[in-house]
């Protein structure tokens, strides 16, 4: 079976920087519902459209297309007592952008410096302003079901638990959209 929308793709793959430095191993191969279901990256389903189980190439994906340019407005120092304790660099908090606008949506901050009674709390995703190399395998390529198609994700194994709502964060198809990398 080819790739191609409301198809399920499951692939095995190696994140690194453009330098080859190792971001991620993909010890659980990635498995997400196909056909611009903000699922992925698009310059991956771009990549894989068309292709079969066995298909295997590296591809370089540009900062504008994968996370986004590293935007120093997004950095803010905030007091230590407004964070709970303990408090660790690499903490997550979600919060609102500095700014007037009240249509505004929260973001996920990270704890990335912790000094005396001021924190600091970057806005920006982990890999922003950094060239992707993904080295991609695909393992298989099924029919989605027509409960993945109504809801826009993979269900059952590496996806959502049935019964969860859609909503739920945390299906491995999100995982290049919007989780932080470990």
């Amino acid at each position: 079976m080819k790739i191609a929308k409301n198809t399920v793709v499951t692939v095995n793959y190696k994140l690194s920087d453009a330098q080859n430095n190792l971001i991620e191993d993909g010890r659980q191969p990635m498995v997400y519902l196909h056909g611009g279901y903000e699922n992925t990256l698009p310059k991956i389903e771009e990549e894989l459209e068309g292709k079969e189980a066995g298909y295997s190439n590296t591809i370089q994906i540009e900062p504008d297309d994968a996370f986004g340019e590293y935007d120093p407005a997004l950095v803010k120092v905030e007091p230590r007592n407004r964070l709970p304790d303990p408090l660790e660099i690499g903490m997550q908090f979600e919060g609102m952008p500095d700014g007037d606008s009240d249509d505004e949506e929260a973001m996920l901050f990270t704890v990335t410096d912790i000094a005396d009674d001021k924190v600091v709390l970057d806005g920006n995703h982990p890999l922003a302003g950094i060239a992707l190399r993904f080295e991609l395998n695909v393992a298989s390529v099924r029919a989605a079901t027509d409960e993945e198609l109504a809801h826009g994700h993979v269900h059952g194994a590496h996806g959502h638990d049935h019964g969860a709502e859609p909503e739920d964060e945390g299906e491995a198809g999100d995982h290049f959209r919007s989780h932080p990398i470990h």
